[in-house]
């Protein structure tokens, strides 16, 4: 399981905004194309050198601006079930949250507003491994109910928002 790298916070605990100037947003874009562009090529569409894109990547992963990570489809690995769990809860939110991130199976936590508290994703072997999941996730005591979104065909799934 990846984690993002420890992101700097404001005082109210939100990440704190980075401001990106336009050759770091262009060098994001480059590797939003592809992530295994070499730093060279880089330098020579943004007009950096080598080394100037290598400090400013390595800073945009510092800060916790992205990461540069191999994307699998997990149906061809293996993986034919996938689903979004909506979760009601009470208590601590965040420390609720920091419970689900730790299961295994999950990978993508998000708190939010509206019918649930918490949602997550998992990525399964199958039903029976779905099961195995939900029983993680309804055997933790401050989690009320939770209702299941089973993936049945993948339409759609970018990474590739830009910087804006």
């Amino acid at each position: 399981m990846t984690t993002p790298p420890k992101v700097r916070r404001d005082a109210d605990g939100r990440p704190a905004q980075v401001v990106l100037d336009d050759l770091s947003k262009r060098i994001i874009e480059e590797l939003q194309e592809d992530g295994r562009k070499p730093y060279a090529a880089i330098g020579k569409a943004v007009g950096l050198s080598e080394a100037a894109v290598r400090q400013r990547v390595q800073r945009l992963q510092t800060d916790g601006v992205m990461q540069i990570v191999a994307v699998t489809d997990p149906l061809t690995l293996g993986f034919p079930r996938q689903a979004m769990i909506g979760i009601n809860c009470e208590g601590d939110l965040d420390r609720i949250a920091d419970e689900l991130a730790s299961i295994e199976e999950i990978d993508y936590v998000v708190l939010t507003a509206g019918s649930f508290d918490v949602i997550v994703e998992v990525v399964c072997e199958g039903d029976r491994h779905l099961l195995e999941i939900l029983g993680k996730i309804r055997a933790i005591p401050a989690v009320r109910a939770t209702e299941s979104f089973v993936y049945l065909k993948l339409r759609k799934q970018t990474y590739s928002w830009g910087t804006r």
